[in-house]
Protein backbone atom coordinates (compact mmCIF):
# COMPACT_ATOMS: atom_id res chain seq x y z
CA UNK A 1 0.00 0.00 0.00
CA UNK A 2 3.00 2.21 0.53
CA UNK A 3 4.10 2.10 -2.65
CA UNK A 4 0.83 2.74 -4.73
CA UNK A 5 0.01 5.56 -2.08
CA UNK A 6 4.02 6.51 -3.11
CA UNK A 7 3.66 6.98 -6.50
CA UNK A 8 0.01 7.80 -7.20
CA UNK A 9 0.93 10.74 -4.90
CA UNK A 10 4.02 12.12 -6.68
CA UNK A 11 2.85 11.50 -10.44
CA UNK A 12 -0.66 12.75 -10.13
CA UNK A 13 -0.09 16.06 -11.07
CA UNK A 14 0.78 14.91 -14.21
CA UNK A 15 -1.88 16.35 -16.39
CA UNK A 16 -2.59 19.28 -14.85
CA UNK A 17 0.59 20.17 -15.15
CA UNK A 18 0.87 19.45 -18.70
CA UNK A 19 -2.61 21.28 -19.30
CA UNK A 20 -1.08 24.47 -17.98
CA UNK A 21 2.20 24.46 -19.65
CA UNK A 22 0.08 23.51 -22.98
CA UNK A 23 -1.71 26.77 -22.04
CA UNK A 24 0.73 29.20 -21.11
CA UNK A 25 -0.73 29.21 -17.31
CA UNK A 26 0.97 28.54 -14.23
CA UNK A 27 1.79 25.15 -14.02
CA UNK A 28 2.20 25.62 -10.27
CA UNK A 29 -1.02 27.45 -9.85
CA UNK A 30 -2.66 23.73 -8.17
CA UNK A 31 0.55 23.11 -6.02
CA UNK A 32 0.18 26.92 -4.59
CA UNK A 33 -3.85 26.16 -4.35
CA UNK A 34 -3.34 22.61 -2.34
CA UNK A 35 -1.26 24.77 0.19
CA UNK A 36 -3.53 27.22 0.52
CA UNK A 37 -5.88 24.55 2.21
CA UNK A 38 -3.40 25.20 4.99
CA UNK A 39 -1.51 28.47 4.97
CA UNK A 40 -2.68 31.62 3.50
CA UNK A 41 -2.24 32.09 -0.11
CA UNK A 42 0.12 35.03 0.59
CA UNK A 43 2.51 32.64 2.43
CA UNK A 44 5.74 32.88 1.36
CA UNK A 45 6.23 30.27 -1.58
CA UNK A 46 8.67 27.80 -0.51
CA UNK A 47 6.15 27.81 2.64
CA UNK A 48 3.10 27.28 0.23
CA UNK A 49 4.97 24.47 -1.32
CA UNK A 50 5.86 22.37 1.68
CA UNK A 51 2.29 22.93 2.81
CA UNK A 52 0.94 21.70 -0.36
CA UNK A 53 3.18 18.18 0.17
CA UNK A 54 1.82 17.68 3.60
CA UNK A 55 -2.03 18.58 2.34
CA UNK A 56 -1.59 16.38 -1.10
CA UNK A 57 0.17 13.73 0.68
CA UNK A 58 -2.39 13.28 3.97
CA UNK A 59 -5.30 13.65 1.47
CA UNK A 60 -3.63 11.05 -0.26
CA UNK A 61 -2.94 8.54 2.21
CA UNK A 62 -6.80 8.86 3.52
CA UNK A 63 -8.34 7.96 0.15
CA UNK A 64 -5.17 5.28 -0.06
CA UNK A 65 -6.63 3.91 3.14
CA UNK A 66 -10.01 4.10 2.14
CA UNK A 67 -9.79 2.51 -1.28
CA UNK A 68 -7.27 -0.49 0.15
CA UNK A 69 -10.30 -1.22 2.52
CA UNK A 70 -12.87 -1.19 -0.26
CA UNK A 71 -11.82 -2.18 -3.39
CA UNK A 72 -12.16 -5.25 -4.77
CA UNK A 73 -9.05 -7.58 -5.66
CA UNK A 74 -10.37 -8.49 -8.77
CA UNK A 75 -10.70 -5.08 -11.40
CA UNK A 76 -8.70 -3.24 -9.18
CA UNK A 77 -7.75 -0.92 -11.26
CA UNK A 78 -11.55 -0.06 -12.93
CA UNK A 79 -12.47 0.33 -9.68
CA UNK A 80 -10.00 2.45 -8.49
CA UNK A 81 -10.43 4.82 -11.79
CA UNK A 82 -14.48 4.65 -10.48
CA UNK A 83 -13.53 5.44 -7.18
CA UNK A 84 -10.96 8.53 -8.08
CA UNK A 85 -13.66 9.70 -10.53
CA UNK A 86 -16.12 9.57 -7.27
CA UNK A 87 -14.09 11.57 -4.96
CA UNK A 88 -13.12 14.04 -7.93
CA UNK A 89 -16.57 14.90 -7.62
CA UNK A 90 -16.59 14.75 -4.00
CA UNK A 91 -13.68 17.15 -3.58
CA UNK A 92 -13.77 19.55 -6.40
CA UNK A 93 -17.73 20.04 -6.20
CA UNK A 94 -18.60 19.79 -2.37
CA UNK A 95 -15.41 19.87 -0.41
CA UNK A 96 -13.42 22.31 -1.70
CA UNK A 97 -15.86 25.34 -2.97
CA UNK A 98 -17.05 26.12 0.88
CA UNK A 99 -13.90 24.93 2.80
CA UNK A 100 -10.20 25.13 0.29
CA UNK A 101 -11.48 28.51 -2.17
CA UNK A 102 -8.68 28.20 -3.46
CA UNK A 103 -8.81 24.65 -4.94
CA UNK A 104 -12.36 25.73 -5.71
CA UNK A 105 -11.00 28.63 -8.06
CA UNK A 106 -8.75 25.74 -10.19
CA UNK A 107 -10.22 24.64 -13.83
CA UNK A 108 -12.22 21.80 -13.20
CA UNK A 109 -11.17 19.09 -15.93
CA UNK A 110 -7.46 19.21 -15.38
CA UNK A 111 -8.10 18.52 -11.89
CA UNK A 112 -10.59 15.61 -12.53
CA UNK A 113 -7.59 14.49 -14.76
CA UNK A 114 -5.39 14.23 -11.84
CA UNK A 115 -7.76 12.52 -9.94
CA UNK A 116 -8.26 9.60 -12.52
CA UNK A 117 -4.48 9.54 -12.48
CA UNK A 118 -4.28 8.97 -9.19
CA UNK A 119 -6.79 6.63 -9.29
CA UNK A 120 -4.95 4.43 -12.40
CA UNK A 121 -1.81 4.85 -10.31
CA UNK A 122 -2.72 3.80 -7.29
CA UNK A 123 -5.04 0.51 -8.72
CA UNK A 124 -2.20 0.19 -11.27
CA UNK A 125 0.50 -0.29 -8.70
CA UNK A 126 -2.21 -2.44 -6.77
CA UNK A 127 -3.00 -4.48 -9.20
CA UNK A 128 0.56 -5.01 -9.92
CA UNK A 129 1.56 -6.10 -6.17
CA UNK A 130 -1.53 -8.35 -6.13
CA UNK A 131 0.21 -10.22 -9.86
CA UNK A 132 3.32 -10.33 -8.63
CA UNK A 133 2.27 -11.84 -5.17
CA UNK A 134 -0.04 -14.61 -6.48
CA UNK A 135 2.72 -15.49 -8.69
CA UNK A 136 4.56 -16.22 -5.41
CA UNK A 137 1.46 -17.59 -3.97
CA UNK A 138 0.82 -15.57 -1.11
CA UNK A 139 -0.99 -12.29 -1.28
CA UNK A 140 0.76 -8.95 -0.21
CA UNK A 141 -0.28 -8.10 3.61
CA UNK A 142 -1.53 -4.57 3.17
CA UNK A 143 -3.30 -4.87 -0.50
CA UNK A 144 -7.07 -4.76 -0.75
CA UNK A 145 -9.53 -7.21 0.23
Amino acid sequence: MFWAWLIATVFSGIPSTAYALLTDADPMEATWAAGGMLLSMSAPPVQLFMAAGVAHGTVSAFWTLVFSRLLPRRHVLPWALAGSAAVALLDLRLIAPPLFPSVAALAFWPQFADHLMWGALLGGTLRWRLARASRRGAPPADAPT
